[in-house]
């Protein structure tokens, strides 16, 4: 069990202005696997993912994980729905954070090559990074959150600019990282692609956790009528 879980989170939320965009939320998560946060557009899936990462300011409540938090920082990662890339080449993204770790630049750069074959960038090590197809440039930020071996990755719509052959290539990583134990909390408004990945979910609504459940539950058997409506494609307000 990583270090990190059991998280508690109590009475959180976040706000920008006056305007409530998640919460107060109550939730305990203590294992790892594939989480997909799920729910209509405005439903809060962002800024849950933001606020349980700790890059959205809380308004109220407390996230608490079971290490410390400046540990609990460094054993998570963040991966965009339109990916951070630096102005460096292929491989100068791959190596910055482990640089940062404190490698030397050969360690680095011998992982950075190891972690660009994993993801199919193996011959684009040298292209600057800029320069990339948007399928490209999400398998190296994904590649850069995995290289440091996190715990937990959150993903907030990873695929939703992607074509099909991209989404795919994204989905194999993601299943990958899953099978070594890496932790991962994702937005998604593909149901495909949450009955395809996922373990457990949330269906979120005005930001609240409207049900949770495992993946077959809540595929097959959600509880809620809105649940059931958002499932069949209709409009949940």
């Amino acid at each position: 069990m990583s270090k990190l879980f059991p998280l508690h989170v109590k009475g959180a939320s976040v706000r920008r202005g006056r305007k409530l965009l998640v919460g107060p939320l109550d939730l305990v998560l203590d294992a790892p696997g594939i989480t997909m946060v799920i729910g209509p557009n405005g439903a809060g899936k962002t800024s849950l993912l933001r606020m349980l990462h700790g890059i959205a300011r809380l308004g109220s409540g407390s996230i608490r994980w079971a290490c410390d938090d400046t540990e609990a920082r460094r054993r998570q990662a963040f991966v965009f729905q339109s990916p951070i890339i630096m102005r460096r080449s292929v491989l100068g993204n791959l190596a910055y954070p482990l640089r940062l770790t404190g490698l030397s630049r050969a360690e680095a750069y011998a992982k950075a090559t190891q972690a660009a074959l994993e993801v199919g960038l193996q011959k684009m090590l040298d292209r600057p990074a800029p320069f990339l197809s948007g399928g490209e440039r999400q398998k190296l930020a994904l590649a850069r959150a995995l290289i440091t071996a996190p715990d937990l990755l959150f993903l907030d719509e990873p695929c939703a600019s992607l074509d099909g052959r991209a989404t795919r290539e994204i989905e194999t990583i993601l299943t990958r990282a899953a099978a070594a134990g890496t932790g991962l909390i994702m937005s998604t408004h593909d149901m495909g692609q949450a009955r395809r990945l996922a373990t457990d979910v949330l269906f979120l609504l005005n930001g609240q956790i409207h049900e949770r459940g495992t993946a077959e539950c809540f595929f097959t058997q959600p509880t809620t009528a809105q649940a059931r409506a958002f499932l069949k494609g209709d409009i949940v307000e």
